[in-house]
């Protein structure tokens, strides 16, 4: 528990309250749960066998006395444990902590080293190393309806989480169902932003307010989505694909850039190391289809119905359904320029927001608030008949080309979320 260890700039001693590690060598001591450091003189006279508090961030913390490790595994293998102790404290929410070390330009390597200092190791999983569905398992041994989960990576990544948090809802256990928090690595997380977290995390904000953000934030609800691609003239042989969406649908010019980015990506994985070059990609995909407009006459190929009434179309290139606020890296889309009336979208109403785009320049003036989407309306089910050609179309970023085909949008099951206000964190900062 007291290893020998320089503690931070600032940091006191526990018993004499003089500060710490003022030599140019590794001295005192630091406790590995409370973060609390002690001078050699001072843990040698009174503190070696003190009860430790866990300090800051007690209610998070899974203490080393209330799981015991059972098979045990290779060392790179996870680790299964069993609850030996019941552990009522008082205002506990447990947290368990995923990161995707894959996204966010090393950020997340980071983040998992630096999560295993303030809370117990146990509760810190490494998703390269061990899928969400086993991490969340360790649920099952937790207080019912007290875990928080704090999934850091991108929306991709929050969607694999959520489909292991469904799986866990077949398998009976509904009173082990986590709220989720989202720490968002690398760019344009719309659903993270909706949310309250933020669009991306570079480490400007400390560990220690993440985790005070976590404790502080409200639980919501999110709307998830069924999205089925049956193919036409199969005789209903093929199976039809099914997504579960969590942020947007579209065909047309944005499904359009994103299924050349990820065709360019695959082919030259080395350039894309940087976000500068990717939102440069982006931008010349984006300038090349104004010019090109391969998805001109979308309303000539395709019939929308919205509760089962058909839309009259105008010259589109594009349709988008929305179930979150933001779109596009940051685009709150629904709403426009915001100087005209339009009806209220929330993310845990039911309902589905669906737009139209006259093309990629129209794409862009949205985004830049110099332009209204062609609202077309709201609706609980959405269905789309793609009649002739291949159209290019994507689910939250995941593009491919399809052909004709009939896409059918309805509800599927709510997630248990968590919602950060911003100003919250405007008050800690500013009072730091």
């Amino acid at each position: 528990r007291w290893p020998r260890a320089t503690g931070p700039r600032g940091s006191h001693c526990r018993a004499c309250g003089q500060q710490c590690g003022t030599q140019p060598k590794l001295c005192d001591y630091r406790c590995v749960w409370c973060q609390q450091t002690v001078h050699d003189e001072c843990m040698q006279s009174s503190l070696r066998n003190e009860e430790c508090t866990f300090g800051e961030f007690r209610d998070l913390i899974i203490p080393p006395y209330y799981l015991s490790a059972v098979n045990q595994m290779r060392k790179d293998k996870r680790t299964d444990y069993e609850k030996i102790v019941p552990y009522c404290r008082k205002h506990w929410i447990p947290i368990i902590v995923l990161v995707n070390t894959r996204s966010g330009n090393n950020m997340g390597e980071i983040l998992l080293g630096e999560f295993k200092i303030l809370l117990n190791p146990v509760q810190v999983f490494d998703l390269s190393k061990i899928a969400p569905a086993k991490a969340l398992q360790l649920c099952t041994l937790l207080p019912c309806n007290a875990v928080r989960v704090l999934v850091c990576g991108g929306d991709g990544t929050v969607g694999w989480v959520l489909d292991a948090i469904d799986e866990m809802k077949i398998k009976g256990q509904e009173r082990f169902i986590p709220q989720v928090a989202i720490l968002p690595l690398g760019t344009g997380n719309d659903l993270s932003n909706t949310l309250g977290w933020g669009a991306g995390y570079a480490g400007e904000v400390p560990v220690e307010q993440i985790l005070r953000n976590v404790m502080e934030a409200d639980g919501i609800k999110l709307d998830r989505w069924k999205v089925q691609v049956t193919n036409k003239g199969y005789y209903n042989l093929r199976k039809p694909k099914v997504f579960t969406m969590n942020n947007y649908f579209s065909i047309g010019p944005d499904a359009l850039m994103a299924l050349n980015f990820h065709a360019h990506r695959e082919k030259t994985p080395s350039l894309f190391s940087s976000r500068i070059i990717n939102k440069a990609v982006y931008f010349f995909y984006g300038t090349k289809d104004c010019l090109v407009q391969e998805c001109k006459d979308l309303n000539k190929k395709v019939e929308l119905e919205l509760d089962g009434e058909r839309i009259e179309l105008p010259n589109l290139e594009g349709i988008i359904v929305l179930n979150i606020g933001y779109w596009g890296g940051g685009c709150r889309l629904w709403e426009g320029m915001g100087d005209e009336p339009y009806p209220l979208a929330r993310h845990d109403d039911g309902l589905l927001e669906v737009v139209g785009v006259y093309g990629s320049f129209h794409c862009a003036q949205i985004q830049v608030k110099l332009a209204n989407p062609v609202r077309l309306g709201q609706a609980h089910t959405v269905r789309l008949i793609l009649k002739s050609s291949k159209m290019p179309m994507q689910v939250d970023g995941e593009p491919w080309a399809q052909g004709p085909c009939t896409v059918t949008i309805t509800h599927k099951t709510h997630a248990l979320m968590l919602y950060h206000s911003a100003e919250q964190t405007d008050d800690d900062a500013s009072s730091a």
